[in-house]
């Protein structure tokens, strides 16, 4: 850390020659880069900042315009101070312009009343500096040892943290890109002072900078990510300005925190890599023997021989594509073989395709199904939200039916993603009717019947950019209760009656038939069943 000016003063080769502040007393903490022996005027373009200038003053301007700007030039470029000694030029006092120059640009000035030996006080001064420089070199390395070999031994956040907040001496926070505490180190600090209402008093510190310090809260804060994806903050709560020292540390524990999250998204990665290529050469029979399959997911720490084998499908429930979707797929994925590592489930966890993550559960004999699909569902969700549904296989023990489990799943999935129930999970026989329409959805019978029924509807939709269809989806959804329909498709009850008349007209049928509003209720959900089957 760079000596201060009031250090500078405090040195005994300055101290010999008497220095008094006469401005600016209250800057006197400003750092000291360098010292500055100057004669000439026209001094301020050789000067980069942070340096004391010494004179002797008779290269000062006379004239009090030209003094104001020996001053002026001086503070622009951000000088530590002005020390000049008496008995050359003045005799007892400094000019009053030059006094006052300087309290505007408010920039320390010094008079020294006894002759001063300027290289002696450079000398001292500029040993200062370097030895402060050296020991800055020195924390910084040490720094660099202990944050690569936390990086190198794959050391997790709080780890982290807690070495930050002893070297630090201070308390640590790490928190999401919307202000949620991830983990954090008081360092003996009282959580009920530091984190009462975090995510308000941390949305108020906005910085500009990649690490800035907040001078109302104290909070040193530097930004947590690589590759141009910022995913967090660590903040140091240093109180008053902070140190190099503390920069570096909590810029350090910061890069720390992203190359760990990095290294273990990759292993995560190369896991599930591994995990589909067995899942989809078990689906696609890819292996001579099913031998192989065995040998291969015992290699990755997955018994599956002697174990109720059942797969099952996340299903997305919004299709796409681009990186956006592989990033919602991969961190499903990445969620569901969590869920399965805390719940100690043995299990074989890929994507399938752009839209479903494949589970191959190998529950042991005595392990209740229902209750392990119970809490592996719920975990799951709590994991990565309700963006897809669940839908569940049949059981085998023979590794030659797990394929059979899986497309099972996948016909599941495809039909459970257009319920509205809140189930856990899904199987076969909770679809009903759906279930059934969608295992025809490819015969031309199912698909006849969908256009004798549904056909001049969906054509007057198609030639009039119209709604009639999902007008008679909501009136059937809703039991055939008008005013229930009518608040869910949001109109007003004449604006929906006046659909439903129009929908009547165009069809030729009677909505208020229980019989016609069954045909056409199994022709909407028979038109899902199709649809889903061309979006794949």
């Amino acid at each position: 850390m760079l000596p201060s000016l009031a250090d500078v003063l405090r040195l005994p080769a300055l101290r010999r020659a008497r220095p008094r502040v006469i401005v600016g007393a209250e800057y006197l903490d400003v750092a000291v880069r360098w010292v500055h022996i100057a004669e000439v005027p026209d001094l301020a373009h050789l000067l980069r900042g942070g340096e004391l200038v010494l004179t002797t003053g008779i290269a000062i301007p006379d004239d009090p315009d030209a003094l104001r700007r020996y001053v002026t030039d001086l503070a622009s470029v951000g000088v530590s101070g002005l020390a000049v000694e008496l008995g050359r030029k003045y005799s007892s006092a400094l000019p009053e312009a030059l006094l006052t120059a300087a309290r505007e640009a408010r920039m320390p000035v010094i008079s020294l009343a006894r002759e001063a030996r300027f290289v002696e006080i450079t000398e001292a001064v500029h040993s200062r500096v370097v030895s402060e420089q050296l020991e800055e070199l020195r924390e910084s390395e040490r720094l660099h040892e202990v944050f690569t070999e936390l990086s190198v031994e794959g050391a997790p956040p709080q780890e982290v943290l807690h070495e930050a907040a002893q070297l630090s001496g201070c308390p640590v926070v790490l928190e999401n890109l919307t202000h949620q505490m991830l983990a954090c180190d008081l360092n003996g600090e009282d959580p009920g002072i530091l984190l009462t209402a975090w995510e308000n008093r941390s949305r108020a510190v906005v910085t500009r900078a990649r690490t800035a310090h907040d001078p109302a809260t104290g909070w040193l804060v530097t930004m947590v990510g690589a590759r141009g994806q910022d995913w967090g903050r660590l903040i140091l709560v240093c109180g008053a300005s902070p140190t190099p020292r503390q920069t570096i540390l909590v810029e350090r524990a910061a890069t720390t925190l992203a190359l760990g999250r990095l290294l273990e998204r990759h292993q995560e990665s190369l896991e599930r890599q591994t995990h589909r290529t067995i899942i989809a050469g078990i689906v696609d029979r890819a292996y001579s023997e099913p031998e192989e399959a065995l040998v291969r997911a015992r290699a990755v720490g997955v018994p599956l021989n002697g174990r109720n084998l059942i797969g099952l499908v996340l299903r997305m429930r919004e299709a796409g594509t681009g990186l956006a979707m592989q990033a919602r797929l991969a961190d499903t994925a990445e969620g569901a073989a969590r869920a399965c590592r805390e719940l100690r489930l043995p299990a074989l966890v890929g994507s399938l395709d752009d839209v479903r993550v494949g589970i191959l559960l190998a529950l042991p004999e005595k392990e209740p199904l229902d209750s392990a699909l119970t809490r592996l569902a719920e975990r799951v969700r709590a994991r990565v939200g309700d963006g897809s549904v669940i839908a569940v296989g049949s059981r085998t023990e023979d590794i030659r039916e797990v394929r059979r489990s899986f497309l099972e799943a996948r016909q599941v999935g495809d039909v459970a993603v257009r319920q509205t129930d809140d189930r856990l999970y899904h199987r076969l026989p909770d679809l009903h009717l759906r279930g059934l329409l969608h295992l025809f959805r490819d015969d031309e019978r199912l698909q006849t019947y969908v256009e004798r029924e549904l056909g001049p509807l969906l054509a007057y939709d198609a030639r009039h950019d119209g709604d009639l269809t999902e007008m008679l989806r909501c009136y059937l959804s809703a039991g055939r209760n008008k005013a229930l329909a009518a608040s869910r498709a949001h109109l007003s009850r004449p604006a929906f009656y006046e659909r439903l008349r129009r929908v009547s007209h165009v069809l030729g049928a009677d909505l208020e038939s229980v019989e016609t509003c069954l045909s056409l209720h199994v022709a909407l959900l028979s038109l899902d069943s199709v649809r889903d089957r061309l979006r794949g």
